[in-house]
């Protein structure tokens, strides 16, 4: 007996029909032509490698969210793809091996064993870009303004950045000396801002008061640029990685202020947003009404050293099929045009030429096949032994 349900798709995997596809697709050439010209160059990683390679360092976080399955030629382990950042540093690291910066970017389908948020996909098409051998402030910022190109050739609205810096967490951690659980605690409280369960976990801990009293502030220490000056008094800026941190931000911020003003701005030094891979500034864009992150990035210089080149990098991803949601437009679809069902040679001709100046030539398989059944608007008629174009 034939299954009644058998259309029916996994929880969180979802499909394009034309019109969506054809947006994807508009949006998709149009942000790859975007990174050519920033000189990003594009690379296609396989949708599946040996797990060994996709969870190593940086990447051990992806381990609950990709699908794991056994090579059945050698029996290794091989995972499916929940991120294509590993395997973009991965390329860099072990197959190119350039000495100057090299700006790669990227499109692709992932899988993930759950979705990020109630109702959200477990099949994100992911697209992004990645700059590899440069630290410092032009990089991030290069990669900053790339994603915020990104958004507004989706003509995304209303955009808001958060910015924020795991340099002052990992510091304070390390001078309070936790460790790894206690130091994996305090980070999940940080995100949730438990500022009471934070003060109870911190007085349970013997770690000097000003480094307590320090890792306590960072859930408050958020707002618009003068914040850093609230952090600069509670944090304990003699320790040269906190003041780093604090001067890189207030030199992002302030590029992006001035080059980027409609954009909303906001720092927040609790941001933690992938702290066990990234190792600098850490940033995410929103939107009114979605109650996460349309996109992300931030920096992560280790994640090529177990593929031997630890160089720096700094990079962001999103969502595609996300962004297309958000867009307020749709790219038009090709007027269609019919072409009766004949073997004329003087038809099939003009169909060729038609076709290779880019037009859309639907011809007719049987002679009962008519134009509005085809989803045409205009059609092929012959006049003067000629095929001319005309109305319907």
């Amino acid at each position: 007996m034939t299954d009644s349900n058998c259309w029916l798709l996994p929880e969180g995997i979802d499909e394009a029909l034309p019109p969506l596809a054809r947006k994807l697709e508009h949006y998709r050439r149009h942000l790859l032509d975007i990174y050519t010209a920033w000189g990003y160059e594009l690379v296609m990683p396989p949708l599946i490698e040996y797990l060994e390679s996709l969870l190593t360092g940086a990447a051990h976080d992806l381990s609950l969210h990709t699908f794991k399955l056994t090579d059945q030629l050698n029996g290794r382990l091989m995972g499916v793809r929940a991120d294509m950042t590993p395997q973009v540093a991965r390329i860099d690291a072990h197959r190119l091996k350039h000495s100057a910066p090299t700006r790669l970017c990227y499109m692709g389908s992932v899988l993930r064993t759950r979705p990020d948020g109630l109702a959200g996909s477990r099949a994100p098409l992911q697209i992004g870009a990645e700059l590899y051998g440069h630290a410092g402030l032009a990089s991030d910022l290069e990669i900053l303004k790339l994603m915020l190109a990104t958004l507004q050739a989706c003509e995304i609205p209303s955009i808001h950045l958060d910015l924020g810096h795991v340099g002052i967490f990992r510091t304070l951690s390390t001078l309070a000396r936790l460790d790894q659980p206690q130091e994996a605690l305090l980070f999940e409280l940080l995100q949730r801002k438990a500022l009471p369960e934070i003060e109870e976990f911190l007085n349970a801990h013997d770690a000097a008061p000003q480094y307590r009293q320090a890792l306590a502030a960072l859930a408050q220490l958020n707002g618009d640029l003068d914040v850093l000056g609230e952090a600069r008094a509670a944090l304990p800026t003699e320790q040269p990685g906190i003041e780093a941190a604090l001067r890189h931000l207030e030199a992002t911020a302030s590029a992006l202020q001035t080059q980027h003003p409609d954009i909303g701005l906001h720092l927040d030094l609790a941001e933690l947003r992938g702290y066990h891979y990234h190792t600098g500034l850490v940033f995410a864009a929103y939107t009114p009404g979605m109650g996460q992150e349309i996109a992300r990035g931030g920096r992560y210089d280790a994640i090529g050293e177990v593929f031997g080149r630890a160089r720096p990098a700094v990079g962001f991803s999103a969502d595609l099929k996300t962004l297309a949601g958000l867009s307020p437009s749709t790219p038009p679809a090709p007027e269609r045009i019919f072409a009766p069902c004949s073997d004329d040679p003087a038809l099939t001709q003009t169909i060729a030429t038609l076709r290779a100046q880019g037009m859309c030539i639907v011809h007719a398989l049987a002679p009962g096949d008519t134009a509005d059944a085809l989803g045409c608007q205009r059609r092929l008629h012959q006049h003067n032994q000629q095929w001319i174009i005309a109305d319907i």
